[in-house]
């Protein structure tokens, strides 16, 4: 269905300005909701390493010009609380959301969803800012992380009150927002800028999703707002029937006979999907689902277990650039590899969530053995496991929507 869910009838011109304007929407909601997402894990060792400066004393120099404390605690320079602390809280809140949203979500109507969207992401970049503690910095990612997770779920189903290209430039909105994140954060601390500072700058960001939501996005007329979906969708397909009647009538029954049979087979086609519908739909979708979840495993746990502990002290960065670069080149890696899919698809997910678990096992014996020579090496291996991740996301999703639209079209959105 390549036209939208509802469309009020306008002339070309204003057509075509609509749809640019509604691409351009969702590529900002795509791009700001999931930036509170990526800084978080870019400044994962900033807020970790702030929180310790905070909560200890500092350590008393041996002769030698060493600090005894971390000459005797460990061989490796990381934080008391690793990453992983942080990727949880970035990580679970969604999880749990997308797990449990699609059997209650189509109650809570739009408007409220984006404002509470809104507001989740200020309060992760207030409460990250001004923490004092380890546990409200926690706080303030787990905002971050209900913040994108509502936000994911919502526009992909608001996609389909608008034609099908707007999903596009989500996608390419949500792979700008990994490298914008983590570029834009890099860059104002390599510039001096404190990480406290920096993320009061972000703060710009769920303003220009709002904005992008009420006042960028041209909405049917119909469209329910600030009601609930179900009511809403049953009010479009009444509006929808009336506007794909004939402007002229004329007598040829055989025609009305078959735009009202088609009507009713696509109202039965599109019916609300039962909880036993869902659950059949999970379960054929489990073999792309499973062999992505096995890529997003093993690249969060390079990204946050092992990152931290792959630091070159004879480098011109220090630990926490380290840090943040390899971070940076990751999402540039995902970005890339988001847009390859106009080029071409790759069905076996399994090949790439192998080829990820290799990558794994290959920094976890750098880790324990040291055998890389400098941070360029971790760079370059860091880039294609971005590259991996991106394309599994973008093939999985778009292999799942070609494989759910033959016999349940959009609904499997809702």
């Amino acid at each position: 269905m390549d036209q939208a869910v509802n469309s009020d009838p306008v002339n070309a011109a204003d057509s075509g300005r609509q749809r640019w304007r509604n691409w351009i929407g969702f590529w900002l909601l795509g791009l700001c909701n999931n930036f509170a997402y990526v800084v978080m894990l870019s400044a994962a060792h900033d807020i970790l390493q702030k929180q310790e400066s905070h909560n200890t004393t500092t350590p008393t120099p041996a002769p030698n010009g060493t600090n005894t404390e971390i000459s005797k605690s460990s061989r490796y320079d990381c934080s008391p609380v690793s990453t992983a602390a942080v990727l949880l809280a970035d990580i679970l809140p969604t999880l749990l959301i997308k797990f449990t949203a699609p059997f209650y979500i189509h109650r809570v109507p739009y408007g409220f969803r984006v404002l509470v969207c809104f507001f989740t992401a200020v309060v992760s970049f207030l409460m990250v800012s001004f923490s004092s503690t380890i546990l409200m910095s926690i706080f303030g990612v787990v905002f971050a992380s209900i913040s994108s997770g509502l936000g994911e779920l919502s526009f992909l189903s608001l996609s389909v009150f608008f034609s099908r290209d707007v999903l596009s430039g989500w996608g390419s909105g949500t792979g700008a927002a990994g490298v914008a994140g983590a570029l834009l954060y890099s860059a104002f601390t390599q510039a001096g800028l404190t990480p406290q500072v920096t993320l009061w700058i972000m703060l710009v960001v769920p303003v220009i999703l709002a904005v992008s939501y009420f006042f960028l996005l041209v909405f049917p007329s119909s469209f329910p707002q600030w009601r609930r979906h179900e009511d809403g969708h049953s009010a479009s397909r009444v509006i929808n029937s009336q506007e794909r009647r004939p402007l002229i009538e004329e007598e040829a029954d055989t025609d009305e006979d078959t735009e009202t049979t088609q009507e009713e087979q696509e109202d039965k086609h599109i019916r609300p999907l039962s909880f036993t519908d869902k659950i059949y739909i999970m379960k054929g979708l489990l073999k792309f689902i499973i062999p992505l979840g096995v890529v997003y495993f093993a690249e969060y746990f390079i990204n946050q277990g092992l990152l931290e502990l792959l630091y070159f002290p004879d480098s011109h960065l220090s630990h926490a650039e380290q840090y943040r670069w390899y971070q940076t080149l990751y999402q540039i890696g995902v970005f890339a590899s988001r847009t390859s899919l106009v080029c071409f698809k790759i069905r076996k997910i399994f090949l790439m969530s192998l080829l990820q678990c290799l990558n794994a096992v290959l920094l976890a014996f750098a880790v324990y053995y040291q055998f890389l020579p400098n941070p360029w090496v971790v760079f370059i291996i860091v880039l294609y496991e971005g590259l991996l991740g991106g394309a599994a996301y973008v093939n999985t999703f778009f292999f799942i929507r070609e494989e759910v639209r033959e016999t349940h079209s959009s609904n499997s959105f809702i």
